[in-house]
């Protein structure tokens, strides 16, 4: 018989390091940065063509997004119908993505059926044509949506929050629903034709690749795709966030509000971030954080609530999100303000260091099950400029914090008077 003491937390090993599967790395004779993670017994491939998005244009707004999202609606020689029968009858699986850095298509495939999917994947990123009946009906749906989403708080309070740290750059970003109504098909063609294009591509395989499928991969997207004429402009305009730092947008009839809190901050490749993710695993990184704790658990204002560190190319921000009852909005604000400033005051004890540390840590290593987590880690790193010893050190990091180095951080980078505030609803 197992006899369980719930009263003793099990001991935690430390970890040592970080065993990472580091990639191969071939540039293709066209420009494309081919990395590959040979791992796995199962026949089973995800390959990604992951794009840097082109120069934000505030005139044309929508159209890294759109083009994205409209690339597998027809080829010259395809419909959407027959894009996805053909890909449903591999039984692959075939998506895109997009984000504020970069847009994505992602196939996952078994090995036997890539000499037949990946023509039609390198159909679709160099003959999509955007058809008139298909941006139609884009355009409507997009619309509708945006319209249902600018009635929910959290959606406003988002979009104003961005705004005001990020600028009139694609990540402040906040569209009206005629602006849909300027997407013009010429316009859509001339985007995808300079920025996806090989030179302006990054190809990450994860899974079981023998020479068989790597061989067929190089030859559909090293020999047979061509670079257009000119090169995707991928700069970006500098973020510059906004001199106003509050802003309340009145729902008379809310029940709920929104609210939305945080500042303009350091990256990935700071030196503080990982111990700044400790911090904020404190405030409000986790379930058990002090915001969860006072805000949901002691006074029931919400919910959920918590914080985060969003880490961009050109920008980063940290923020505090919750939605609350309309009649405690302006006390929720209070004790947000308060939780702060106490890891500002008051050194946090040995105990509640040590579990967010076990926190952390086992959520690192619970991140890393299979091949394709180990790719997702490498995304992280390439595209922050940083190397594979970003994690031994983040490791190091939450393993060696200290109370002082803590409450020192909280006040060099905390500055409750500096945060941007927005309330959504009743205040």
């Amino acid at each position: 018989m197992i006899i369980l003491d719930r009263n003793t937390a099990p001991d935690f090993k430390a970890i040592e390091n970080i065993d990472l599967i580091k990639p191969q790395h071939t540039i293709l004779p066209n420009g494309c940065n081919l990395f590959t993670f040979n791992s796995g017994d199962q026949e089973l491939v995800r390959i990604e063509w992951i794009f840097g998005n082109v120069r934000f244009d505030p005139a044309k707004p929508l159209l890294n997004m759109a083009v994205n999202t409209m690339l597998t609606d027809g080829t010259s020689t395809l419909t959407a119908a027959e894009i996805a029968d053909k890909i449903d009858f591999y039984g692959a699986f075939f998506s895109t993505e997009y984000g504020f850095d970069h847009s994505q298509v992602t196939l996952h495939s078994l090995n036997k059926h890539l000499k037949e999917v990946l023509p039609i994947v390198k159909d679709v990123l160099s003959d999509s044509v955007f058809p008139a009946n298909e941006l139609e009906t884009y355009v409507r749906n997009q619309q509708q949506k945006l319209q249902v989403n600018l009635q929910k708080n959290d959606v406003v309070a988002r979009r104003a929050f961005n705004k005001a740290v990020y600028g009139d750059t694609l990540y402040g970003m906040a569209v009206e629903p005629e602006a849909y109504d300027k997407l013009r098909r010429d316009d859509l063609l001339t985007h995808f034709k300079q920025m996806y294009q090989p030179a302006n591509c990054t190809l990450i395989v994860a899974g079981k690749i023998d020479d068989v499928a790597l061989q067929q991969l190089t030859t559909v997207f090293g020999s047979n795709w061509q670079n257009a004429d000119a090169n995707a402009v991928t700069t970006q305009p500098e973020v510059s966030a906004a001199t106003e730092n509050f802003y309340f947008i009145e729902k008379a009839d809310a029940l709920q509000s929104a609210i939305r809190i945080g500042i303009p901050f350091i990256k990935r490749d700071h030196p503080d971030f990982a111990a700044m993710q400790v911090l904020n695993t404190v405030l409000g990184g986790y379930f058990g954080s002090r915001l969860m704790a006072n805000i949901r658990e002691d006074k029931g204002y919400t919910y959920g609530i918590g914080s985060g560190m969003s880490s961009l190319k050109h920008g980063a921000a940290f923020f505090i999100a919750t939605e609350v009852g309309a009649d405690v909005c302006r006390n929720a604000v209070a004790e947000i303000e308060k939780e702060v400033n106490l890891l500002k005051t008051e050194l946090i004890q040995q105990e509640e260091i040590s579990l967010v540390q076990n926190y952390m840590l086992g959520s690192l290593l619970g991140s890393l099950e299979n091949v394709f987590s180990h790719a997702d880690k490498f995304k992280n790193l390439y595209f922050s400029g940083v190397g594979y010893e970003y994690y031994d050190q983040y490791a190091e990091t939450v393993k060696t914090i200290t109370a002082d180095r803590l409450q020192q951080l909280a006040n060099q980078y905390w500055n409750w008077d500096a945060f941007y505030k927005v309330i959504v609803g009743k205040y």
